[in-house]
């Protein structure tokens, strides 16, 4: 019997109509791509799809100045972005990348192109991190230039919609706090197309991060002009399920003690 795709979204904090609007576009995604072939092997229910075409979009990604300009990138760990995280170090570049679902008390990866163990594409890799990289807490990240985040679908208005865990607005309330992240820091995506939506089609919440530029592996996406500033994000811990905060030691670590 084949194993049933893993559930992100069972801690997730916030309106019941939200989620649920949110859990229907995430099987529509899903079932668009697993139909047409757009997804790679595992598959895409219940993740970051691994789509077709991400190289191409990694390329044209890598052909913007904002790219050439960042010395150091912060990347989901997901197996769709593989490729631009490869092309980072490549580039020279240093890479952090989260732990997966922040589950360690130093939940990032730190991937310097000078020191690897293995070829960048294998390094960039979860099972090649293990090897190459070091874990290091929020506190020994330096600047970063550039933050991309996994996407399971994204709106032409920049609005991101992910698994349903959280965990990639957390990475980055945590940078920011930190001051490593400002309101300036491009935001991107790799993706499909057949994971991008029309501006208004994905709900937002307080917490979500917008994304700046959506790359495909046909366009790019500006999803700047006419949308206000991005705010300074910051963790908000009303919005976080206690299962959420027990399941990673530097929130337990950071949490405000009640008076």
């Amino acid at each position: 019997m084949p194993r049933s795709a893993p559930r992100h979204d069972h801690d997730a904090g916030g309106r019941p109509e939200d989620l649920a609007a949110k859990a229907v576009l995430r099987d529509e995604v899903w079932a668009a791509m697993a139909s047409t072939g757009a997804a790679r092997f595992p598959g895409a229910k219940g993740r970051i799809p691994n789509f077709t075409g991400a190289e191409a979009a990694a390329e044209r990604l890598r052909a913007r100045p904002e790219w050439e300009r960042a010395r150091a990138v912060k990347s989901n760990p997901d197996s769709a972005q593989l490729p631009v995280r490869q092309r980072a170090l490549e580039d020279g570049k240093t890479v952090y990348m989260a732990v997966p679902r922040l589950a360690e008390a130093d939940p990032f990866f730190l991937l310097d192109p000078a020191h690897l163990s293995d070829p960048p594409r294998k390094a960039a890799s979860i099972n090649g991190a293990t090897r190459s990289a070091r874990r290091i807490p929020v506190a020994e990240l330096s600047e970063v230039g550039l933050v991309v985040s996994g996407c399971v679908a994204v709106g032409e208005d920049g609005a991101r919609l992910g698994k349903g865990g959280g965990f990639a607005d957390l990475e980055y309330a945590l940078a920011s706090a930190a001051g490593l992240i400002g309101p300036d820091t491009l935001v991107v995506t790799t993706v499909h197309e057949l994971q991008v939506r029309p501006a208004g089609t994905i709900p937002v919440t307080g917490h979500d991060v917008p994304v700046d530029l959506v790359v495909t592996p046909e366009r790019i996406i500006d999803c700047r002009p006419g949308r206000p500033p991005r705010a300074a994000a910051s963790v908000r811990w009303d919005e976080l399920t206690e299962e959420k905060i027990a399941a990673i030691p530097l929130l337990g670590s950071l949490r405000p003690r009640r008076s």
